[in-house]
């Protein structure tokens, strides 16, 4: 996953009532709405769930540190969301212990490689780029009226490629795949099963799949790769991809058709994958 910077994430808290009303406005749904349909509740089926999940969020300082802000705010969404959340005192090893001995239903870490929620309950975990993509598709689902029968492209075929393509293929979509590394995009094609596997195109050229699809989620970590040209008046993005692929002229085009942020969308589907696990024990 690639690296977040303080910046990307300092205002992230104070303004998530604000990002629940663009939500509505772009999709008809809040952030926790979205990340009901990422993984299939309601909100009926929830009965308190939320609520009793105890979150605690640890520190990593390995590799190149931790991200200024980054557990406060992982902490503040998932708060938002109606859990009961803390951040660890301590970091590391001594603020896992920490969490367990706060009895700790849920523990979030992140690294400079990967992003969790371990569940203490279930011994399952869920993956932060799988979450994300689940979450973006879901995303473009509501806000497009559902994908069912149309062709979205995907623009890289990392893990949040590989996951926002699955949940596609879910909601009955076309998917066209396009990676810089081709390999990518073969060992995706490659790891799926029939019938899904047949509904997947593969796209070599991203200017030419761009000028061809209106419909995209953009999964890179590359700036600038989706111009003003690209877009027309029926584009919907999604783009979990950090930094933003957009130019800043097709952002403007875009806007009210665009779906983008740096954490709330992917942490929030996380916290509804642990819920989904939850229930099968209470």
């Amino acid at each position: 996953m690639p690296r977040l910077q303080s910046d990307d994430i300092s205002d992230i808290v104070p303004q998530l009532k604000a990002y629940d009303e663009e939500l509505l406005a772009k999709t008809g749904h809040t952030l926790r709405q979205i990340a009901y349909h990422a993984v299939g509740l309601k909100e009926k089926d929830v009965r308190g769930v939320i609520a009793r999940t105890r979150v605690g969020v640890v520190p990593i300082r390995w590799g190149q540190g931790v991200i200024e802000g980054f557990c406060e705010a992982t902490a503040g969404i998932l708060r938002h969301l109606g859990f009961g959340t803390f951040v660890t005192s301590q970091a590391d090893i001594l603020g896992l212990t920490e969490a367990y001995q706060a009895k700790a239903d849920v523990i979030f870490l992140s690294d400079d490689n990967d992003f969790v929620a371990l569940n203490t309950q279930t011994r399952q975990y869920v993956h932060n780029a799988a979450a994300t993509g689940r979450g973006f598709a879901a995303g473009l689902d509501l806000m497009t009226g559902g994908l069912a029968d149309q062709t979205v492209l995907v623009l890289g075929c990392g893990s949040v490629g590989r996951s926002a393509t699955s949940t596609l293929l879910s909601y009955s979509a076309k998917p066209s795949i396009c990676d810089i590394n081709s390999e990518y995009s073969r060992e995706l094609m490659e790891s799926l099963s029939e019938p899904d596997s047949d509904r997947i195109t593969i796209e070599q050229d991203i200017r030419a799949a761009l000028a061809g699809h209106t419909l995209i989620v953009d999964a890179t970590n590359a700036a600038d790769i989706i111009h003003a040209e690209d877009i027309s008046p029926q584009t919907f993005i999604a783009a979990p991809g950090m930094p933003l692929g957009l130019s800043c002229e097709a952002q403007t085009k875009v806007s009210d058709r665009l779906l983008h942020d740096p954490l709330q969308i992917g942490v929030a589907t996380m916290g509804m994958v642990v819920v989904k696990q939850m229930m099968h024990i209470r």
